[in-house]
């Protein structure tokens, strides 16, 4: 049978519960059974997974038969699987097998060190299966453990039934694939305070890290070439800030090295949300490390600084209060919140906004505490973008229903910041038709800086 593995898609959501409600039904009968029965995967925290793309799917004559989905709530070092179904009609056909090794791989390619998982241990199908793909049975009382096992017995798992597993992965080698995440940011407010005899604006804003982003994968080339091996539709290789970045560090380190590029989109372009930006840092982060060229954080900064004003804070990793065009940057620690980010489909060029007439240039200056008190959130921006863009405003108005709603950067792309995850699920569960929400987690530090320390804790074998 032929089937095609592929990174799952918002609107597989809905599908995909449906196929773990009819797998779980081969455990009629189990003594699981009234634990299995009880449970299900709700359908948003699905399209949040699948918004971090930690979703994967089978495809069979265009139809979603199976998948399989990673869950990082575990140690620092190991990835977990929340969940792996196929549709018991495409059982035994070697789709469920090719869904783990996938995982897997990508896992590998994320420098986590193991995979872990919960299963039942008297099933073929749980862990018996497991066992033949290099799992094996781990002590559930270890600390590594002791949120799953706290979850298990939630669901009302009889310690006897359910074992968990790892696998070990094997180390990354020099011209394997990696996978570097190139998280999203916002603009918590933003002043506009003067300008500069250089032309550039003085800014002052609080930029706020996420856990959601897109993904950017490296592979060193031994020949020194540069390349972006699938195109991107209206971005020229030569204007492109990863292919740039990665250009860039070769020159200033000299290396006789290259490397292959693939960017994985989720960012919406000209949302405000530092899409390009945080690509190039990625690359800057992950080739400085692949390619061991050693420098500093701060000299990475300063390269980053060279290819767009929002490069640094992302090679940073923290969230940051920040002034000049937005490179002197104090890192800030903010309080856990989590954020319902909506997306009208509205490209806003940054050009033409610091180029409006009607933009306010000289904004007396704020201070950390008046952020801090609530009494400094705007956006200079917000005024020019509603008047131009009018599906962004409606975004806003949309939002401005559930509370604050607030431009990021210079848009289209708007928010809400909630205290809670339920929250946040239920203002995006809303969302109307013709516009996207996500929701993401504040985080410190970023996935990015997360994955650097990983990769070099592990280390690349030559």
């Amino acid at each position: 049978m032929h089937y095609t593995l592929t990174r799952a898609r918002d609107d597989d959501a809905e599908r995909l519960c449906a196929i773990e409600r009819a797998a779980v039904e081969l455990f009629r009968g189990h003594e699981a059974w009234p634990s299995y029965s009880g449970m299900s995967l709700p359908v948003d925290t699905v399209r949040e997974l699948i918004a971090r793309g930690l979703v994967w799917v089978a495809v069979v004559d265009g139809e979603v038969v199976g998948f399989v989905c990673l869950d990082t709530e575990g140690s620092a070092d190991a990835i977990g699987i929340a969940e792996i179904d196929v549709l018991p009609a495409f059982g035994g056909k070697g789709i469920g097998a090719a869904l783990l090794e996938h995982a897997c791989a990508w896992a590998r390619e994320a420098g986590y060190a193991r995979v872990d998982l919960g299963t039942l241990a008297d099933v073929p199908w749980n862990a018996p299966f497991y066992a033949k793909h290099g799992f094996t049975v781990a002590d559930k009382h270890a600390p590594e453990f002791a949120a799953a096992l706290a979850r298990d017995r939630e669901n009302g798992f009889p310690d006897h039934l359910r074992v968990f597993m790892t696998r070990r992965l094997a180390p990354l080698a020099d011209g394997d694939w990696t996978a570097w995440p190139a998280p999203a940011k916002l603009n918590l407010f933003l002043r506009i305070v003067g300008r500069r005899e250089d032309g550039y604006h003085e800014l002052q804003t609080v930029f706020r890290l996420l856990d959601w982003g897109d993904e950017v994968r490296l592979r060193v080339r031994a020949d020194g070439v540069v390349t972006r091996p699938t195109p991107v539709a209206g971005v020229p290789e030569e204007a492109d800030l990863a292919v740039r970045a990665a250009r860039l560090l070769a020159a200033e380190t000299g290396t006789a090295l290259g490397a292959e590029i693939a960017v994985s989109k989720r960012i919406p372009m000209g949302g405000g949300l530092g899409g390009g930006s945080s690509d190039a840092a990625s690359v800057l982060v992950g080739l400085n490390t692949l390619w061991r060229t050693g420098l500093s954080e701060d000299a990475l900064a300063a390269l980053g600084l060279r290819l767009g004003a929002d490069v640094p804070v992302f090679v940073r990793g923290r969230s940051a209060w920040a002034e000049g065009v937005g490179e002197r940057l104090v890192p800030t620690r903010l309080p856990r919140r989590w954020y319902v980010v909506v997306d009208p489909h509205e490209h806003v060029p940054t050009a033409a906004l610091f180029a409006a007439s009607e933009l306010t240039r000289n904004a007396p200056r704020a201070t950390i505490s008046s952020f801090v008190s609530g009494d400094s959130a705007e956006n200079a921006f917000e005024p020019v973008v509603r008047a131009r863009h009018p599906r962004v405003a409606a975004a806003l108005d949309w939002l401005g229903g559930f509370g604050h709603a607030r431009l990021s950067g210079s848009g289209g792309c708007v928010f809400l910041e909630t205290r809670t995850h339920e929250a946040a699920l239920g203002v995006a569960s809303r969302c109307p038709g013709g516009f996207t929400a996500h929701v993401a987690a504040g985080v410190d530090p970023s996935p990015l800086l997360l994955a650097r320390y990983r990769i070099e804790a592990r280390g690349i074998v030559s």
